[in-house]
């Protein structure tokens, strides 16, 4: 159903301030949330039983209402709204000391998550909603207690672990939280106006020959997230958020091709851009990537390099969040690079480093990381994770490691997945910030120190990936899009293209030397075991006194024979006709 008021997209939706206690929540009309725990109650009371013994149990239900338009080149090539409801089931048995989520140790299979997506009826009926808890719990029961097994079987034969702590944290006062109902028919904007724009804003992508790729899409999501589980938390928690996204490719003649792409994130239509910002915005998009086919490619380098706040929250992102997750210190397959690390000194001392969804904006930008409370039903907490340059803390799940028994709101995963300590909204400080003059000095001066003709500036990133495991290189590599040289000669800064950004955590980090005092909000989607989480990265300017980049992998494919179609006064003009 569509609207055609956007400025009261999401009025209904976050009020945050309406934590409803759960002996109001039939008042609240969601009868959802009461058959998952009236169900988890008649479960459990068979399940605890069994052999071996069912002791937690959770249902997580997610109602969601998608609105989505994209356009390429002009053209509509997608438009339609869905409402689907999912269903995820944690079930854990042995008990919080040792259950069937034990990492079996020697085991090095390729064990990434495998995502079950169980559909739910979105009609309201109880019975049918009963139905498919009942049977996703049984199946969820034969698969825990076959792995119970196999747990007990592999600590039995295997030498101590180097982390006796225990596989679940107790929770003491289980989360009683209700917010208002959905009213979707409220919350989804009106596609036929986003039709319209995006069509236009795409066609801006025709003004160079060269580009054969662009696109244009509005995601809207409106969604409900039900948790109840076996200890007697109880939450229902709504979120919306709109992104628009824009992306253009150009092909070079040595075959490269070459990405751009810019997006605006909000939690409320009213929070989009105007038309013209967008324009202006294509219209500066098409003059890069114009200028990028032309620029020169970078052989690989070390050296001095300027990294913008948005580039350096991606930077921040990979090469520490990741490795500063709580699950991740507890598994024997993984690196642990800051395990033993902390209480000590992991960054300059003007520097800290902080993960706060409590966090809705910064700077006046939305963050797209923020959130009551996690997926395992813990309400989210800022953490501090460095502070002034020392190690003192990590995210945490309900899966403790030594040290660190309990959660901090960290427990996160997409529909399907099974939750694991995740990042939130990631902010970068310093308590010693320089102008951009100041920090591009610092940058000519290290060049000269290292006797190189230039150095580096990463000014957009696409994003990155990141390896912690133990059994393969402990590396990162993020993708930058917009890179300059800055030369120590004093000509202007060049454009170039082709590099990847790469290398190894503790060197890199160990090579951070000052910040900036222009803050930049990186808004995205992290994928990792348990699927794809949104996250906000929030940096200043980073001069890094040493990175590495490699030469960007390539198409070897030429460019088309044939001229685009549009540029070819052959081609018949047949825009306007109707097939």
């Amino acid at each position: 159903m569509q609207s055609k008021h956007f400025t009261r997209v999401i009025i209904a939706v976050f009020v945050a301030a309406l934590c409803v206690p759960i002996t109001t929540l039939h008042a609240q009309q969601d009868p959802i949330l009461d058959v998952m725990q009236e169900e988890i109650d008649r479960e459990m009371d068979v399940l605890k039983s069994q052999d071996p013994p069912a002791y937690f149990l959770s249902y997580r239900i997610d109602d969601s209402f998608n609105s989505t338009v994209s356009a390429s080149l002009g053209a509509l090539t997608a438009s339609d709204d869905r409402h689907r409801r999912n269903l995820t089931v944690q079930l854990r048995v042995g008990d919080y000391a040792m259950d069937n989520t034990r990492e079996i140790r020697g085991d090095r299979s390729f064990n990434f998550s495998i995502p079950q997506y169980i559909a739910v009826p979105i009609e309201s009926d109880a019975q049918a909603l009963r139905m498919v808890l009942w049977n996703a719990t049984s199946q969820r029961y034969r698969k825990a207690a076959k792995t119970y097994q196999e747990v007990r079987a592999n600590t039995a034969v295997k030498v101590e672990a180097e982390d006796t702590s225990e596989d679940f944290a107790k929770i003491t006062e289980p989360a009683q939280y209700v917010d208002p109902p959905l009213n979707p028919s409220s919350l989804l904007p009106d596609r036929t106006v986003w039709e319209n724009k995006l069509k236009r804003y795409s066609r801006g992508f025709l003004t160079s020959e060269h580009i054969f790729k662009g696109e244009a899409e509005l995601r809207f999501t409106a969604e409900r997230k039900r948790i109840a589980t076996s200890e007697g938390a109880a939450v229902a928690e709504n979120r919306a958020a709109v992104r628009l996204m824009l992306s253009a490719t150009i092909k070079c003649d040595d075959g490269m091709e070459l990405p751009l792409h810019k997006s605006y994130f909000a939690y409320e239509m009213s929070g989009m851009p105007t038309d013209e910002q967008v324009l202006a915005d294509v219209r500066e998009m098409v003059e890069i990537l114009t200028a990028m086919r032309e620029a020169p490619t970078v052989e690989p380098y070390t050296g001095p390099a300027l990294l913008s706040g948005e580039a350096a929250g991606v930077f921040f992102h990979e090469i520490f969040g990741h490795r500063v997750e709580g699950h991740r210190q507890k598994k024997e397959t993984e690196g642990q690079t800051f395990k033993k690390k902390e209480g000590t000194s992991v960054l300059p001392d003007h520097m800290s480093v902080v993960f706060d969804p409590t966090l809705k904006q910064l700077h006046q930008q939305d963050l797209n990381g923020y959130y009551v409370f996690d997926d395992e039903g813990v309400r989210g907490q800022k953490v501090t994770v460095v502070d002034h340059g020392v190690l003192t803390d990590f995210l945490m799940s309900r899966t403790p490691f030594e040290k660190h028994p309990a959660s901090n709101g960290h427990g996160r995963a997409q529909s399907g997945y099974q939750p694991v300590s995740r990042q939130s909204n990631l902010i970068v400080e310093t308590e010693s910030p320089h102008s951009r003059e100041e920090l591009r000095a610092m940058l000519l001066d290290e060049c000269r120190k290292q006797n190189r003709e230039f150095g580096l500036y990463f000014k957009k990133v696409r994003g990155g990936f990141t390896m912690t495991g133990r059994y393969s290189p402990n590396a990162f590599n993020v993708t930058p899009v917009e890179v300059y040289r800055i030369y120590l000669d004093g000509r202007p800064d060049e454009l170039v293209r082709g590099v990847d950004l790469v290398g190894t955590p503790l060197v890199m980090f160990s090579n951070i030397t000052a910040a900036g005092d222009d803050p930049a909000v990186f808004t995205g989607t992290c994928g990792a075991e348990s699927g794809g989480v949104p996250v906000s990265a929030v940096s200043p300017t980073l001069l890094v006194s040493q990175i590495e980049v490699q030469k960007k992998s390539k198409s070897q494919e030429r460019a088309p024979l044939l001229p685009r179609p549009d540029q070819d006064s052959s081609t018949p003009q047949t825009r306007e006709r109707t097939y």
